[in-house]
Formats: C-alpha cells, structure tokens, sequence
C-alpha cells in the first residue's frame, strides 16, 4: 500500500493546484475570449472567492494547523466552487453577493441613461460631488438642476446667435 498510500495522504497537495490554480486559469482565459458575460461572472467569483479562502488561511494558520481535514476540506469547497457541473461560485454571486451589491448601487445609478453617458464624460471628482448632491437632496431636485441649467444653456445660446446676425 506504499504507493497508493503515499498518493492518498498527498492527494490535496497534487490536486489542489490543479483544481484551486490550473483549471481556473484556463477557464477564465476563455471566459474573457467568450462573448457570453455568465461565465465572466463565474470566474471573477470564483477568483474573489479564492482570495478570501488564502486570506483566512494566511490569517489563521497557526489553528487551521491543528485541523488535519482543512486541507481536504478547503479542497472539497473548491470543487464545488469550480466543476461546472456545480457552478459553485455562480451561485454565490447570484444568491449572496449579488443581492448585497445592487443595495450598494450609487444614487447615479438611478438616472436616465443620457444622465448617465454625461456623468461617464465628467471628471471622477464630478461624479463623487454629482452623486454627494443625489444622495443628500434627491433625484428630483438634480433633475430640476439640470432642467435649470439646460434652460440657462439654452437662453444663453439664444442670445450669442442673435448677437452673431
């Protein structure tokens, strides 16, 4: 039982580079290369995932030391979380994570999309005081804004072109 043994006791060492690291970044070389945005949501989870695995790890080393299943056990979740046939981390991300980052959406994530294409235009330090604004005084009232200084944009243009003939 010598060999069969040794690949038993080792198992997580040989497999869980394959099926933590190898197949992953495969899958998600293709997953940029494929026009469907599923499977970029699978492995931008999965990676995100991974990160928070290695972190607990590297933060609790000195227990997990003392349980001589985490190895198998971080290697069975990983399974989970990469076989297609389970889709793991898609399914974090759709019943978990997803719900917790709509709920995090920014006040301008709300507006009309010509609203938003004018935001996208603006300096980051504009959009930061755009959605301040929202956030503290309301959609309606940025709107009014707008309608405010459109107006004004318009009066103005009105005058330099009668100026001009």
């Amino acid at each position: 039982m010598g060999f069969l043994g040794a690949i038993a006791r080792n198992f997580d060492h040989v497999a869980g580079p394959v099926v933590m690291l190898l197949y992953p970044l495969y899958a998600s070389v293709r997953a940029i290369e494929s026009p469907s945005q599923l499977d970029d949501q699978q492995w931008l989870t999965y990676w995100v995932l991974y990160s928070l695995i290695t972190l607990f790890e590297l933060s609790f080393y000195k227990i997990l030391a003392w349980f001589p299943f985490w190895p198998y056990l971080k290697l069975i979740v990983s399974f989970w979380l990469v076989l297609p046939m389970f889709n793991g981390a898609a399914y974090i991300y759709e019943n978990h994570v997803r719900k917790f980052v709509l709920n995090m959406d920014p006040p301008s994530s709300k507006l009309p999309p010509t609203q938003k294409r004018v935001l996208q235009m603006m300096s980051p330090t504009a959009r930061v005081a755009i959605e301040n604004y929202i956030s503290k005084y309301g959609q309606d009232s940025f709107e009014r804004v707008v309608k405010a200084a459109e107006k004004e944009a318009r009066k103005k243009k009105g005058t330099s072109t009668g100026a001009d003939h």
